[in-house]
């Protein structure tokens, strides 16, 4: 399948950081030319994180080479391949997975259009190879990055849309951490937060995964909401919830009410640093249970003797890596996740009205929401 593919396109350029976003502008910019080792994909549609417009107005001190192409993981239709593809060929649709790594250093880890990682690694590879995130109508990836799907199962089968699949870059992050603690079925799970995008998200991991789970949070409606979407979605699912008091003793007992909780995934935001909710659960946990920290804060009430008292295992993990995505695709195509508005109920925006896109975004998070630009 051959496709014309044009000499320019448009695409939504971060240039400064400023407080009114006025450092972003929408640019004709030359289609990349592919490479051995990557493809150029036609992007359908880009996920947009609840927290992108902070990285564009300051509010978080993300440092990234600009300009860039801003964006993040991405449904896209193939229209070129590398010289070294063996899979790949255009016109396969494919999943664009926005974390980047190294070739030959996998310590060198980036989030395409969002972060340069954690090492001048990472900075080298944004800064000279994949700077440009999935904020255009084109893009350019590696090809390990370019994640084949069964368009045929997954659209004509199972019945979901293409833009619903956008939904497993939140998906894939949880079952990242779950995975990593190895999470097996019929265990509870404690997701906490579980009001916000990834851990919703991870609340539905954990249930295709066989768990039991409990959901806890600060917001006593969307933690109603995310059970009502539960159990309407996946008749038989079981899913508790616990509302965070502030009260680690209280919040403890609520928990403890349950009986075994077997294994922690923390999704913690920077700004919950100061909750004693993760001290809760982790105090709740059994005899050898796992914690998964997966949260952005630098300081935190983590109980030590505790740790040591029960044997717990606490893992930290960065997103997912590659052979989650296969492990993950087998359990959608299985037929595991709901469809429709219980899996994902999404906001799309086009191009021109990136802004709209990224204020939508800041407040319409939980369980089944995202927010895409169609470029």
């Amino acid at each position: 399948m051959a496709f014309n593919i044009p000499s320019r396109h448009r695409g939504l350029v971060f240039e400064s950081v400023s407080k009114d976003l006025s450092g972003l502008q929408i640019q004709s910019l030359p289609t990349p030319q592919v490479e051995a080792g990557s493809a150029i994909v036609r992007v359908l549609g880009a996920s947009v994180l609840s927290y992108q417009r902070d990285i564009y107005d300051g509010e978080r001190d993300y440092f990234l080479p600009k300009p860039l192409i801003g964006g993040f993981s991405a449904i896209g239709r193939v229209v070129a391949v590398g010289s070294d593809a063996i899979a790949l060929q255009p016109g396969n649709l494919v999943y664009l997975d926005s974390v980047i790594r190294g070739r030959d250093d996998l310590n060198a880890v980036i989030l395409s259009g969002v972060s340069d990682g954690f090492n001048e690694r990472g900075e080298k590879l944004m800064k000279d190879v994949w700077r440009n995130g999935t904020f255009a109508e084109y893009t350019k990836f590696p090809l390990e990055n370019c994640i084949l799907l069964n368009e045929p199962k997954l659209c004509q089968g199972l019945g979901y849309d293409i833009l619903d699949l956008i939904y497993i870059s939140y998906l894939l992050v949880s079952y990242g951490g779950l995975r990593d603690i190895k999470v097996e079925p019929g265990e509870t799970v404690l997701v906490c937060p579980a009001t916000g995008g990834f851990g919703g998200a991870g609340i539905q991991v954990a249930i295709a995964m066989g768990a039991n789970t409990i959901a806890m949070g600060r917001d006593e409606q969307e933690l109603a909401r995310l059970k009502t979407n539960v159990t309407e979605g996946t008749p038989g699912a079981n899913i508790e919830t616990v509302k965070m008091t502030g009260d680690k003793e209280k919040d403890l007992n609520a928990l403890l009410a349950f009986g075994t909780i077997d294994a922690v995934l923390d999704l913690s935001p920077p700004t919950a640093s100061k909750s004693p909710h993760l001290n809760s659960a982790i105090r709740a946990i059994r005899r050898k249970g796992r914690v998964s920290l997966m949260g952005g804060f630098m300081d935190g009430p983590i109980p030590s003797f505790e740790l040591i008292a029960k044997d717990i295992t606490v893992k930290g993990k960065f997103m997912h890596e590659r052979e989650d995505i296969s492990q993950f695709l087998k359990m959608l195509e299985s037929g595991r996740f709901p469809r429709g508005k219980k899996f994902v109920n999404m906001k799309s925006f086009p191009l021109d009205e990136w802004k709209t896109a990224l204020d939508v975004a800041a407040e319409y998070t939980g369980i089944g929401r995202s927010v895409v630009i169609i470029p």
